[in-house]
């Protein structure tokens, strides 16, 4: 019944250590099929070159097993809130990919200080404030969710798909679960391009913002052109 899209997240998932975003089990992908109401995310703590399609597992919104013989990830909870939360969203990748968890780390956002950033986030990648220690003692992996929530309370998250978790490391989303390893990728990427701006000149400027909105619309929205006509 979840063949096609248990294919899709094993194949996502499998992405991440192909374009070199985890190491070890440091990471996960899910993907939500909202007509039926689940969500298919990779298991907990199974390395990734021993995955095959059939241990993704199938959970409910409310994190009820549906399918699977395994554990779902320990972030599932995360992802579920996400997606009740974001109802555009039909997939979500998270990792601990260096750059970005540099800045996740030092609790930094990542300034658009070029159009190859402008190109995916219109504007900054937030960073959220640390959990308290309540919200580390009950329920992590939900208030971690929450806190990306409170962060987005004045963002849009399509037009910001990517947060870095304060402490800890950046999550993504997209349209589907390929899209969000995608959107990670260059989450990664633009990391890395904007630690060595800052160190190259440390008091670079944010990209002026006509040419940030102009790189940004050019891909997305009704007056998108880059690309092939579909």
């Amino acid at each position: 019944m979840y063949k096609k899209l248990k294919k899709e997240v094993f194949e996502a998932n499998l992405k991440l250590v192909e374009w070199g975003l985890v190491s070890l089990t440091w990471g996960n992908v899910s993907g939500i099929d909202r007509e039926k109401g689940v969500v298919v995310i990779k298991p907990s703590g199974v390395p990734y070159a021993e995955l095959t399609p059939n241990h993704m597992v199938v959970v409910d919104l409310n994190g009820n097993l549906i399918d699977g013989e395994l554990k779902p990830s320990s972030d599932t909870p995360t992802h579920l809130e996400l997606y009740r939360m974001f109802p555009a969203i039909g997939g979500i990748a998270h990792s601990h990919s260096t750059y970005a968890t540099a800045f996740a780390q030092a609790r930094v956002e990542i300034p658009c200080v070029g159009t190859t950033h402008a190109d995916v986030f219109n504007g900054p990648v937030p960073v959220t404030r640390f959990l308290t220690k309540k919200e580390v003692e009950t329920q992590y992996e939900l208030n971690t969710g929450k806190v990306i929530i409170e962060r987005f309370k004045n963002l849009d998250p399509q037009s910001l798909p990517g947060v870095l978790v304060a402490g800890h490391a950046p999550f993504t989303w997209g349209s589907s679960a390929l899209e969000a390893v995608e959107h990670m990728l260059s989450l990664e990427r633009i990391a890395e391009m904007a630690l060595y701006t800052l160190i190259l000149q440390p008091t670079s400027q944010q990209l002026p913002k006509y040419i940030l909105r102009k790189h940004f619309q050019r891909k997305h929205g009704s007056g998108a052109y880059y690309g092939q006509q579909r």
